[in-house]
């Protein structure tokens, strides 16, 4: 019996090795050695086309056996469920008095019943329409990606989609999933080896040019673990050294889409685990901006590097993403004011992710960093635009929070995003009081702005 198998054995070795050769020759020429040089030779292009086709012919296959079943397809969806007039408090308070006692609110006395039905109204509508914790949520596609969240009614329409969808489950999670996790590990070991390697040479510009090709190479292998397909717009406007590039934050991977094609000073919390090794390797090559758990709040303090950072022009741009939370690719949320309270130049960067091929946000209330970038290694591709926007320079007079008003609109305008006032923190955190005193001063300045009426009358 031994006879017997130790040939056979042996050519299951060798055939496994035939197979892992060829594995590994294939990512050496067609992803590695390109990311090297920088350069593509079109294969994600050509897949995200042919992906665009076998969808459109999917969704029309759908909807017309959907209307064959008269089944409700789609889940009904839209981004404000309540019609809502751009009006102010003071003009809803006085219409609703004059529909309630013919009286004009000039004329009103210093409170009215009806005046609760303003308020009534306004909680129930936001109850019913929250325009903060939406922006958590994955938001809902329109047509079918053979993915499961992007129809949540999905009913077995025919056999032909059927196979469609085992066949797509198969390349994702058989054919992609090992090569985008290879691809991952690759990246990640050589960022680790490499950066470690230059951090011992001298400080210089020998040293400088290394680290910036090593960032570089590892940080587009990371890219190509996840497929990523990324537009660049207007690279004239890219971020120079000794300035602050601020964008929206939907995915921790915008670390990764920004970096592949320029170098930047990452600013975080010092991590343990693998994540601090990482970094400790990253520091060495060149300075990013790591702060201990204590220092995070000492805001003088970090305020303190960033502007040291910011006043050396020989380093690298700073990457910050104001809004401190993921949001949903729909909105750009209240920016936090500490980045923008020094004296540098800040260039926005809009991120716009095509949900079509695969959902970026990250949710990190559901799922945790690993479920996480699981999901994104086997979805189909993560396809998105990135817009540099013109340098933006703190005007006279103005101060860091209309500053960072000014820059996440410009950034919302550009990546056709929703500009929202509410603070991230709302994710995890409750209303400040501060909210609710605003609407209390705006009742009162209606009922004070009444009598003085009354009493010049």
């Amino acid at each position: 019996m031994g006879l017997f198998f130790n040939p056979f054995n042996n050519l299951i070795c060798i055939l496994l090795g035939i197979s892992l050769t060829v594995w590994f020759t294939m990512l050496l020429v067609f992803i590695i050695v390109p990311a090297i040089f920088g350069v593509s030779f079109g294969i994600r292009r050509l897949y995200m086309k042919t992906l665009l086709k076998v969808f459109k012919w999917a969704t029309l296959r759908l909807e017309r056996g959907a209307k064959e079943k008269n089944h409700l397809l789609y889940k009904p969806y839209s981004n404000a469920i309540i019609a809502r007039e751009p009006t102010s408090l003071e003009q809803e308070i006085k219409e609703i008095r004059r529909s309630g006692s013919n009286r004009d609110l000039n004329s009103a006395s210093e409170f009215e019943m009806s005046d609760i039905f303003y308020f009534a109204r306004r909680g129930v509508e936001s109850i019913m329409d929250d325009e903060v914790t939406k922006r958590f949520s994955a938001e809902e596609l329109q047509s079918w990606n053979l993915l499961t969240r992007s129809n949540y009614n999905f009913h077995y329409i025919s056999l032909r989609l059927t196979v469609l969808w085992g066949l797509g489950l198969l390349i994702r999670y058989g054919f992609l999933l090992p090569l985008r996790v290879t691809l991952a590990f690759t990246g990640v070991g050589l960022l680790v080896f490499l950066t470690s390697i230059v951090g011992l040479l001298p400080n210089g510009r020998v040293k400088n040019y290394l680290s910036e090709k090593v960032h570089l190479m590892c940080y587009r292998i990371c890219v190509r673990a996840l497929t990523a397909i990324i537009t660049y717009h207007d690279s004239e406007n890219k971020p120079k050294n000794g300035g602050i590039c601020v964008a929206n934050h939907t995915s921790p991977i915008d670390v990764i889409i920004l970096a592949s094609d320029g170098c930047y000073a990452m600013v975080g919390q010092i991590h343990g685990g693998l994540m601090g090794v990482i970094q400790r390797s990253m520091v060495k090559a060149c300075p990013h901006i790591w702060f201990e758990r204590s220092e995070v709040k000492d805001r003088h303090l970090v305020a303190k590097r960033l502007s040291d950072h910011a006043e050396d022009k020989s380093k690298l741009p700073i990457l910050i993403f104001p809004e401190g939370t993921c949001i949903n690719n729909t909105s750009v949320m209240m920016f936090k004011k500490g980045s923008f309270e020094i004296e540098a130049k800040v260039y926005p960067v809009a991120i716009k992710y095509d949900p079509r091929f695969g959902d970026a946000f990250w949710n990190s209330s559901k799922y945790g960093m690993v479920s996480y970038l699981l999901r994104m290694m086997s979805s189909w591709a993560i396809v998105c635009s990135v817009w540099y926007l013109p340098p933006m320079f703190r005007e006279e007079g103005e101060d860091a929070v209309q500053f960072a008003n000014r820059v996440k609109a410009a950034i919302a305008r550009q990546g056709g995003l929703v500009d929202l006032l509410w603070d991230g923190g709302l994710k995890r955190g409750k209303v400040k009081d501060t909210f609710k005193e605003e609407q209390q001063k705006l009742y009162s300045k209606i009922l004070v702005g009444a009598q003085e009426d009354r009493s010049r009358s």
